[in-house]
């Protein structure tokens, strides 16, 4: 953690694994800086407790009964948080240290209530800096008591399983953004990649009609001239009415977002974003016959 006799930044850290040994211990070396660190866990059996506690981490169970809330809200909602700001960040992802001054001294404004993060994705060897993957903003450091993740209905629990993965935070608040990129290590290899968006892809499936045509409280809304989130929410609504829609993602991508510019490795990216697309649509149609 810290060096001896070294201040911690007045934040809370809220880390939410399951089976996350591979990656936990560089995370949360990244974290260090913070005087709180919480690890929400959901009954990892491959060592994730144990690295966490040699860290000095916090380590709580979350275990879900399948209705909301799932994990990140349920740990925002009922842990008695020691600070007012709290860092939500993945196992796979690292702050760095530039961002972890930057986060330091936000944390210090009383006129603005939460931040967004940049991620820069780590894929194949390099970074993807197009492709639009990067600029990639999450609200991910916030006064917990002012944001909460939207609700996404996926009927039936959904196979995003316990925790929010695509939901974004509703913040009752102001926002700004944060200069320094962290660092996500999704996908480790091509296999992780399509493993994970096999399942991603049936959640967007089951959440199509509730989730993306619906503006319900509890969810971003979609508006043309909104935030850049709900443009985007807006965006994607319209696209969903498209045809050829994995011809389309790929364009969007590889062409609109200069996705050549990464080379192989973002013509290998555009390339699975758009089978994901596919898959999407897929589950979408089967869904639907499925309801007949």
């Amino acid at each position: 953690m810290s060096e001896q006799g070294e201040a911690r930044a007045t934040v809370s850290v809220l880390i939410p694994v399951k089976n996350e040994a591979a990656n936990l211990r560089e995370c949360l070396a990244s974290v260090s800086f913070a005087d709180e660190i919480l690890i929400v866990d959901s009954g990892s059996t491959d060592g994730t407790q144990g690295i966490a506690a040699a860290a000095g981490a916090e380590v709580v169970q979350f275990h879900w009964n399948g209705e909301f809330p799932r994990k990140k809200n349920w740990a925002l909602e009922n842990v008695p948080w020691r600070h007012e700001w709290v860092l939500i960040v993945d196992a796979d992802e690292r702050i760095t240290p530039e961002l972890a001054g930057e986060i330091q001294r936000a944390i210090r404004r009383t006129d603005v209530d939460g931040f967004y993060l940049n991620r820069r994705f780590w894929f194949l060897g390099g970074w993807i800096n197009h492709c639009g993957y990067f600029p990639s903003w999450n609200l991910r450091l916030f006064r917990h008591r002012l944001g909460r993740y939207e609700r996404a209905e996926s009927g039936g629990g959904g196979s995003s399983g316990d925790n929010e993965v695509h939901e974004h935070v509703i913040l009752n608040g102001r926002a700004e953004h944060l200069a320094a990129p962290m660092e996500h290590y999704a996908y480790p290899d091509i296999s992780t990649f399509v493993e994970k968006h096999n399942r991603y892809s049936t959640w967007e499936a089951r959440v199509s009609e509730t989730f993306y045509r619906d503006s319900s409280a509890g969810t971003l809304a979609a508006r043309p001239f909104g935030t850049s989130l709900e443009r985007k929410r807006w965006l994607k609504q319209c696209f969903r009415r498209a045809p050829f829609r994995p011809t389309l993602r790929f364009l969007y991508h590889y062409a609109w977002r200069q996705g050549f510019r990464d080379g192989y490795r973002g013509w290998i990216l555009c390339r699975l974003l758009a089978r994901y697309e596919f898959l999407c649509v897929a589950k979408e149609w089967e869904s639907r016959q499925l309801r007949r």
